[in-house]
């Protein structure tokens, strides 16, 4: 067989996992790849071949990028080392700092100017570089945890900002090191829970991992709840006048102080919670063991169940509850009376009942499930209010949830839809699409009865502007 050209090897020019890649953005162009050999791979063209490589790292190279004007280039690595070189030749211009950092950079930003380098490391810093002396200009200390690393930055513009590994992004500011502009608190996980102020001015989001953020409605700003949380899966979040109170997966409820913003109290459920309401000041709860209704942070009422629960509405004016069920496909309604809890009647679904809820009003209740099904329900009778289904959804619905003036119903899919259904006229429906894309919808409220609140698997949190 003849031979059809250099080996894998040497066309690759580097042996393991490449962690990083840019494109010198002038001609003559280049490419420049990073990788878990320790080196550096240059190429030229187009068509681009392989040209040489580069050994001054020790350990995992994570991060190259070309200067703006391509005339320079830096690469960043494990052995907490950056390097400069010259954009067209891959020749080495010098190291930055001796070394640059104690731990492993992760990214590398130029500004604008190509005049000035910022470098994001594990050993919990930041670092602003001249490029011209590769020496120190600003050091910017971000903290002393472990989730104060940081993996990534970004110079846009005027501004410079960092991620650490606790998802929050800092906004730089090298007139004032230690202070930065701006730090955005949001989520790295799947949000799981969703939770409205009663003043309706803050949106309070819980996730896979056990944080809670407070959103500020009107301005966007976010705030992280301090002290002892969960830890671990946040399975619901409700509001009164002054706390906010969660359910996780470490079979506790507890208690957030709103002028604090942080927890307080806890509260040992004794089995895994599955989903909480609340109604005039009373917090229902159902675990894998019981229903639960708490007042003041005491027991109010309690009932063990021998079922498997998947979500929980309260009306306290009526004095009915709804459990959702997953292995029987049903809503249970009870009634309660003082500390009596008894069964009042059953509503059988096709599919698991996955959220359910109590119109404002207290005239409906709206149950939807794994079947693609919405179901209104009028009350007292709990007779269907909405013949015409509500199966618009295309696969599991997650959550359903009512507008202030009991008039709309949004419900969240794992279609990624939002869809907004009239409740004075069952025939009107309005489709969010794709309002959280490539992602389910996990959660939805209302602030008030035309925005809508929508948080999903993508951990990000989304407001609607929505009329019918």
């Amino acid at each position: 067989m003849a031979d059809t050209g250099t080996s894998v090897g040497e066309v690759l020019g580097q042996t393991k996992i490449i962690n990083t890649v840019d494109y010198r953005p002038a001609r003559p162009f280049r490419i420049i790849t990073g990788s878990e050999d320790n080196s550096l791979g240059f190429f030229e063209g187009p068509p681009f071949k392989f040209k040489l490589t580069k050994n001054e790292h020790t350990r995992f190279v994570q991060a190259v990028r070309f200067s703006p004007n391509g005339e320079l280039f830096a690469s960043a690595g494990f052995d907490g080392k950056i390097f400069i070189y010259d954009g067209k030749t891959a020749d080495l211009v010098g190291e930055v700092g001796s070394p640059a950092h104690k731990g492993g950079v992760y990214a590398v930003a130029w500004s604008p100017d190509g005049k000035q380098l910022l470098s994001s490391s594990g050993d919990k810093t930041c670092k602003l570089w001249d490029v011209e002396t590769r020496a120190l200009v600003t050091d910017f200390c971000m903290g002393s945890t472990v989730e104060d690393q940081q993996y990534s930055c970004l110079w846009q513009g005027e501004h410079l900002l960092t991620v650490g590994l606790h998802g929050f992004i800092t906004y730089l500011d090298p007139n004032n090191p230690s202070q930065p502009k701006r730090v955005v608190k949001g989520h790295n996980k799947p949000i799981t829970a969703l939770a409205i102020s009663q003043d309706s001015n803050h949106i309070f989001t819980g996730s896979h991992d056990g944080n809670v953020t407070q959103w500020d409605v009107a301005t966007g700003s976010s705030e992280r709840v301090a002290g002892n949380g969960h830890g671990n899966f946040i399975s619901g979040a409700v509001t009164t006048s002054d706390s906010l109170y969660t359910i996780g997966y470490d079979d506790s409820l507890r208690t957030v102080d709103l002028q604090k913003l942080g927890y307080t109290d806890s509260m040992s459920l004794g089995a895994q919670p599955r989903a909480i309401a609340v109604s005039d000041g009373t917090i229902a709860v159902v675990t894998v063991k019981e229903v639960l209704l708490l007042r003041g942070g005491s027991r109010v009422a309690s009932l063990a169940i021998d079922y498997d629960p998947s979500a929980v509405a309260y009306d306290a004016a009526s004095g009915d509850l709804a459990v959702g069920t997953q292995d029987s496909n049903k809503v249970i309604v009870y009634g309660v009376s003082g500390s009596n809890i008894t069964l009042k009647q059953e509503l059988q679904h096709q599919g698991a009942v996955t959220d359910a809820a109590y119109s404002p009003d207290g005239n409906f209740l709206v149950a939807c499930d794994g079947h693609r099904k919405v179901v209104l329900y009028r009350l007292p009778d709990y007779s269907v209010a909405n013949p015409q289904e509500w199966a618009f959804h295309s696969a599991k619905v997650n959550t359903v949830a009512w507008s202030p003036d009991s008039s709309l119903v949004a419900s969240g899919s794992l279609d990624t839809n939002v869809i907004v259904w009239s409740a004075r006229d069952p025939r009107q429906h309005l489709i969010l699409k794709r309002a959280h894309d490539q992602s389910q919808v996990t959660r939805v409220a209302w602030i008030d009865n035309k925005t809508l609140v929508s948080v999903g698997q993508d951990c990000n949190t989304r407001l609607w502007d929505v009329s019918m």
